[in-house]
């Protein structure tokens, strides 16, 4: 039989909760590029569209500073650049919060679909990388080469609309040589804003196809083989050949305890060639008989040899054996309904002893005992069992 093959064309599965918080672990989660591109560029502009005025005043005010000349910029050496300098820090003051709000923004945009996942497993070295024939395979697969020809339609399309806006506006952006610079940067503003809601459009609607299909890719990359399963499984719940030994020794154990408990007990109750019951009873510490030992068909007969290897009497009742094994608990009391005929065994028992040590007459025989009809598992009116040993 061929070993069955564990590439990407046989993980039809979904993934596992397990295998989906392994690939958190190692970071990989779900994110949106065009996401956080669109609500990053979508609050810079809400931002320069709110703040126009006092954004445009500050830039006007930069631009008559830097292009005003006086005596000192021609004797003084370092007029000119302490003049650069607060120039570029007036533009330091409008770039610098905008830009931070917009990381900001990106960050949250890309926390709204995967959530927050801190790990640094991404910044490990994997040396596999360095493999030309892997890289070779990402770079083709299914997931490359979608990000690769979304990316490429989405710079067409916005490139399409940024050629067609500007064809359109050209002679506004022409009349504004004829205008004066406060008047033109206020024009330029508004004509500018207004080509940058046209690509926010495109950019919405990139990011709502985007997202489902993020989730889409993300969940393919993650699916699982039958063999990836199994293997889980095993991680989970252990080898199953494992547990099975594990059970084994655990009935063993059980077993030997039971027989070992034997030769203390007062009597065994048996079905002849079925069940055997073993049961002890103390008055000064046991309110009601205990079971002691039980078990079925080999085990029935090693507790049997056992009782008789050990001088406990061994009595032959079918009806309260049957019940006894259905219904009673290892190391527990007898239920309450068989009180009555466990107590008519009971003293049978101790009947036999005394004659046997010559201090009373010897018993007849035993009667018959009053074992509800309902506890025998052979009654058509029995009640299912609401016990069972580890060796039924």
């Amino acid at each position: 039989m061929a070993a069955p093959q564990d590439d990407a064309q046989d993980r039809h599965l979904p993934a596992t909760p397990r295998k989906i918080q392994k690939a958190r672990e190692q970071g990989q989660v779900e994110r949106s590029r065009d996401l956080g591109h669109a609500v990053a560029i979508g609050l810079g502009g809400l931002l320069l569209a709110f703040f126009a005025p006092q954004v445009l005043g500050f830039v006007r005010d930069l631009l008559v500073e830097g292009l005003r000349f006086d005596a000192a910029a021609v004797t003084e050496a370092d007029a000119m650049t302490q003049r650069l300098g607060r120039v570029v820090q007036g533009f330091l003051w409008i770039v610098l919060p905008l830009g931070a709000l917009m990381m900001i923004a990106g960050v949250l945009a890309a926390l709204m679909l995967g959530g927050w996942n801190w790990t640094l497993k991404p910044l490990e070295p994997k040396f596999e990388k360095l493999d030309p024939i892997a890289g070779l395979k990402r770079l083709f697969s299914k997931f490359q080469l979608t990000e690769t020809l979304k990316a490429c339609l989405l710079a067409v399309l916005l490139g399409t609309i940024g050629a067609v806006w500007l064809r359109s506006h050209l002679e506004d952006f022409t009349s504004l040589l004829g205008l004066p610079l406060p008047a033109a940067l206020s024009a330029a503003g508004q004509t500018l804003l207004a080509g940058l809601g046209f690509l926010m459009i495109v950019l919405v609607a990139s990011a709502v196809i985007d997202m489902p299909l993020q989730r889409k890719l993300h969940a393919d990359q993650l699916k699982m083989s039958w063999q990836e399963m199994k293997q889980e499984y095993k991680e989970l719940e252990g080898n199953a050949e494992v547990k099975s030994k594990q059970r084994v020794r655990m009935r063993e154990a059980v077993n030997r305890r039971m027989l070992a408990a034997v030769p203390d007990a007062d009597l065994v109750v048996m079905n002849p060639t079925h069940f055997a019951v073993a049961l002890k009873y103390d008055e000064a510490t046991m309110a009601a008989p205990r079971v002691v030992a039980k078990g079925a068909d080999l085990m029935a007969f090693r507790i049997r040899d056992a009782a008789t290897g050990a001088q406990v009497p061994v009595l032959q009742a079918p009806v309260l054996a049957r019940a006894l094994y259905a219904h009673a608990e290892l190391d527990r009391e007898i239920p309450a309904a068989l009180f009555a005929a466990v107590a008519q065994v009971l003293a049978y028992v101790y009947q036999l002893r005394a004659a046997l040590a010559g201090q009373a007459a010897a018993p007849g025989e035993l009667p018959d005992l009053p074992v509800p009809a309902e506890l025998d598992p052979q009654s058509a009116t029995a009640r299912p069992p609401s016990t069972r040993d580890l060796d039924d």
